[in-house]
């Protein structure tokens, strides 16, 4: 949003010349075609160098802009930093505020969001001295966005509602209104206040219209394809694309071109319109490399991967699906690599290919644990680099105190020999300060004492579930005592491990929003802690996953706490906005500690195992629990290749499993699982 506010940004209103319209009419073609923006503007670049100073800094801003969308950060950065010193040297606040939201918009395409946005800040207080409206309307939209991009709704839409009063107060150019509109129902759009949302995008294609400008009707239609995505109207949302490509194709925004067909590519994947969204697919790859947009052609190979899994061309859709993953690998873009390895998936698992998505959902649990150890250490240092401040400043603050301490000894030494009845009075202040000092001191570290525990204690828990999270069961079993444990003779405690996935979670957040999604987990959360004992470590492993783990439990009872668990999770249905939720789980269980050749698994090896089990229960038709029993002839194979292929290993007599079914609910979705045919004998 805050890298969109350069281009909504109004034209500073001064004495027009016909240098000014032309740098104005330029401006329009900033974003939508900068290569053509860049050479108009150096033809008229010796002119504007020589012009009036608010000619010349609009003419550097632009400048500066334009390379920022052609991806030449450093010279659209040296730019804004000619701006800013121009400003400086002229004393003129309102080339000062234009410096500063130049060099914000440089430095957000850059990924320096936190700098970017302390320049927006200090923008909208430069720019609020002034009288120039469009001016403190763009700036006041600029501080918004980037509040709302640090999370602060509140303050960013307070922000928004304060730029399109100052643009109603414009006269004569709605410029200014159609931006504050615009920005209002993006945030609306975040904020899922989509009714709100959808009023104030009315008025903005009402004002878009009456500018009669292309380019301000394609960023309305572009804002209207994403409040109809999130508010759930596919068909209102396609609508906005289709027209918002025929303006795109009109200004020759190739840049748009392309990133609105990937859209449309996709919007027809969730119609199910394989067909047409291979079509605007291929479209999208032509467009993408016309101006070498690396990202959105892979995007588009996505699509296409998809489209063709869609219309049954399995080899075909793995093969483009694989060439688009591979520029974000590349690019090292864990987290979106992350989310495609997750749809891949679920896509050979809808065409039937399962040892494919099986494969697929290992690389991505894979790549999940090294992105959240990534975030684990990231915010070790973050917790240490403010540990160390502190200690700093509490150093220098001793320090100094310790310097007013020596000083004042020396002045004490000088006066001694005529003041000596006053160095008593001295010592005692003295000693009153350090104690002073001393008292504060181990107050202040009393008070990092508590303030370190409650630390610890918040990040052992989720903070959607209060369950316990991943880094506190690693911890905790670091630790655990694994041997077996047994009551009276003829009854075997053990412990076990259950880990639990929601079976179509997609679908559901897809169907109801992220805000039913949230729902089920914690109704999981709250009859997992029904069903199990307080004594059991219940956790919420990641996404819609949850491990338990009960450390002494009846070997015989393994089976039914699995059948407990499916059943009080899909009795209880979850109203949600007059619709009901059905919510099945599938299980992967095991007794712990195995101990396969006599030798106990450790507690990685063994989570791992019932991670099998439990890809092994979705792939045999979910809402079910797969339990491993235990090992036989284990002499004859070896741990790896059993958790290289559970179900092999299951079928050769290697492994003894258990199966626990669940109640299927009247409405769950469909499956396209084949059952699994038992082995002879078992």
């Amino acid at each position: 949003m805050l890298a969109a506010a350069c281009l909504l940004a109004p034209v500073l209103v001064y004495a027009q010349s016909p240098l000014d319209g032309e740098i104005r009419e330029i401006k329009e073609a900033v974003r939508f075609n900068p290569d053509k923006a860049l050479a108009q503007l150096q033809q008229i670049e010796s002119n504007a160098r020589t012009a009036p100073a608010l000619t010349r800094g609009e003419f550097l801003s632009q400048l500066a802009l334009t390379w920022r969308y052609l991806g030449r950060h450093k010279t659209a950065l040296s730019l804004s930093e000619e701006l800013l010193a121009f400003a400086k040297s002229q004393n003129n606040e309102v080339l000062h505020a234009k410096g500063l939201l130049t060099k914000a918009y440089v430095l957000s395409a850059m990924g320096e969001q936190q700098s970017s946005h302390q320049l927006a800040f200090d923008a909208e207080r430069v720019a609020a001295r002034t009288d120039d409206l469009p001016l403190r309307v763009q700036s006041t939209i600029t501080s918004g966005q980037s509040y709302a991009e640090q999370g602060n709704y509140p303050v960013a839409l307070q922000k928004m509602q304060h730029a399109v009063d100052l643009a109603h107060q414009v006269k004569d150019d709605l410029v200014p209104l159609a931006s504050a509109l615009n920005s209002l129902t993006l945030l609306y759009t975040q904020m899922k206040e989509y009714d709100k949302g959808w009023e104030v995008l009315a008025e903005n294609i009402a004002v878009s219209e009456r500018l009669q400008s292309p380019g301000r009707l394609a960023m309305a239609k572009s804002t209207e394809y994403g409040l109809a995505i999130d508010s759930n109207q596919p068909r209102r949302a396609m609508a906005a694309l289709l027209k918002g490509l025929d303006l795109a194709r009109k200004l020759g925004a190739r840049s748009m071109i392309a990133s609105t067909l990937v859209n449309l590519s996709d919007i027809s994947l969730k119609e199910h319109d394989f067909a047409r969204a291979l079509r605007y697919g291929n479209e999208a790859i032509a467009a993408a490399r016309e101006i070498n947009d690396l990202s959105t052609e892979a995007t588009a190979y996505v699509n296409i991967g998809q489209a063709h899994m869609g219309l049954g061309r399995l080899a075909e859709g793995r093969k483009n699906f694989e060439l688009g993953m591979a520029y974000f690998e590349k690019a090292g873009d864990k987290p979106e690599l992350q989310i495609l390895l997750t749809e891949f998936g679920m896509s050979l698992e809808r065409s039937g290919d399962y040892a494919g998505a099986i494969a697929a959902y290992h690389r991505e649990r894979k790549l999940s644990n090294e992105i959240f150890e990534s975030q684990r250490k990231k915010a070790m240092w973050e917790l240490q680099e403010k540990y160390d401040t502190e200690k700093k400043k509490r150093q220098i603050e001793m320090l100094s105190h310790e310097n007013q301490s020596k000083s004042a000894e020396i002045a004490n030494r000088r006066l001694q020999q005529r003041v000596w009845w006053l160095l008593a009075v001295v010592f005692a202040l003295a000693a009153v300060i350090v104690g002073l000092l001393y008292r504060k001191v181990r107050h202040a570290n009393a008070q990092l004492k508590v303030k370190n525990l409650e630390l610890k204690q918040q990040s052992a828990l989720d903070p959607l579930t209060a369950l316990y999270n991943r880094r506190h069961f690693q911890e905790f079993m670091r630790s655990h005592n694994c041997a077996e444990r047994r009551a009276a003779p003829g009854e075997d405690l053990v412990g076990a491990l259950f880990l639990l996935d929601v079976d179509h979670f997609k679908h559901i957040n897809d169907t109801f929003g992220h805000a039913a999604g949230d729902m089920v987990l914690k109704m999981i959360a709250d009859n997992l802690r029904v069903a199990l004992r307080e004594t059991d470590m219940i956790v919420r492993w990641g996404g819609e996953e949850f491990l338990a783990f009960l450390p002494a439990i009846p070997r015989a009872g393994v089976d039914e706490i699995a059948r407990r668990v499916l059943t009080s999770i899909s009795s209880q249905p979850i109203e949600y906005q007059g619709s009901m939720i059905h919510v099945n789980v599938s299980i992967g269980f095991a007794p712990f500690p195995q101990i396969p050749g006599g030798t106990p698994l450790q507690w990685e090896r063994a989570v791992n195992l019932v991670d099998m089990a439990l890809y092994l229960a979705k792939a045999h038709g979910r809402n079910r629990a797969y339990g491993v029993r235990g090992f036989a002839h284990f002499e004859q194979t070896s741990l790896e290749a059993i958790e290289q292929d559970l179900e092999r290993a299951w079928r050769a007599g290697f492994v003894d499993l258990t199966v626990v079914l669940g109640n299927p609910p009247d409405d769950s979705p469909p499956s396209n699982v084949v059952p699994l045919k038992a082995k002879a004998g078992a």
